[in-house]
């Protein structure tokens, strides 16, 4: 009983000290974005007095006004949206497909197909032969091109395959005896018992989706089709000088920082909401697929 007792109490020392350095450790992570938001809603004068304020004495939204208004963020939202409903349904569907061509146990040349898919993922064909190629399709300053050119994702391919070889083969074989195809065999057996990793997949292509800024600046030069990730960099990449300028002549009560930092929490507040909604699946689906294989 003693033994138990001694035990208990280490436990709960032990749980104390891990919920003091995990609860410490959070606060130092969230509060760099907690703090960008009381910067896009603090005034000019308070946020430079007092920068690492709790809350500010006075709120003004004045800086989420002046971008909805003065700045094309919302058709950056409104292109961005588009990438992610057509672009995330097309990524899934190229990835899906390759992860279960993968996932079969027997077929000729299976080695030398697995080989040229990881291949890619060291080597790639590389900027300017890619700059070609879409010029050559015609797709410079279309959106068509940045949803066209990223399909399959080699790693998320590589997540579902591994998860897909967990799932027995007796379902697979009881199905084909019931006379299904592959494709009915892929969409009514495989497919919902792979939900976890389809979530997580579904997360990464999103949140890859959201962030897409590099082949918007290469391959867009009309400024009415940039993604909000573009719109935000060039807010954040725009002088102070010339950003004071506008805040002076427009008489505003905010500064360029609280517009840079309004800027920076529209644009990450979306894929922040979404998260939590899809967290439990990504754990375990990450797991699995990462670990099995």
């Amino acid at each position: 009983m003693k033994a138990k007792n001694v035990m208990r109490k280490q436990m709960d020392l032990f749980s104390i000290i891990n919920v003091t350095i995990l609860g410490i450790w959070g606060i130092i992570i969230l509060y760099p974005y907690y703090n960008a938001f009381l910067a896009s809603i603090a005034s000019q004068k308070e946020y430079t007095l007092h920068p690492l304020m709790l809350f500010p004495s006075r709120l003004t939204f004045e800086s989420y006004s002046y971008l909805l208004h003065g700045t094309n963020i919302l058709t950056g939202y409104v292109n961005t949206f588009k990438l992610l409903l057509i672009g995330v349904p097309y990524n899934m569907l190229i990835t899906i497909s390759t992860a279960y061509a993968l996932s079969r146990k027997n077929y000729p040349g299976k080695k030398i197909f697995t080989f040229l898919v990881i291949f890619t993922m060291y080597f790639s064909g590389g900027l300017i032969p890619f700059y070609l190629l879409i010029k050559s399709l015609h797709l410079i300053n279309s959106l068509w091109a940045i949803i066209l050119s990223y399909g399959a994702n080699t790693f998320y391919a590589i997540l579902i395959k591994n998860y897909l070889q967990t799932i027995p083969d007796e379902l697979e074989e009881s199905a084909r005896i019931d006379g299904a195809s592959e494709l009915v065999i892929l969409i009514r057996i495989l497919l919902p018992l792979t939900l976890p990793i389809m979530a997580t997949v579904i997360l990464f292509f999103v949140v890859d989706r959201w962030n897409e800024w590099f082949n918007v600046m290469l391959l867009i030069r009309d400024s009415k089709k940039f993604t909000v990730q573009v719109v935000l960099r060039n807010i954040v990449f725009t002088t102070l000088d010339d950003m004071s300028s506008r805040v002076v002549s427009l008489k505003k009560n905010y500064s360029s920082q609280s517009l840079k930092m309004a800027a920076v929490v529209m644009t990450m507040a979306p894929i922040m909401a979404f998260y939590p909604f899809v967290q439990k699946c990504f754990i375990k689906g990450i797991m699995v697929g990462a670990v099995k294989g």
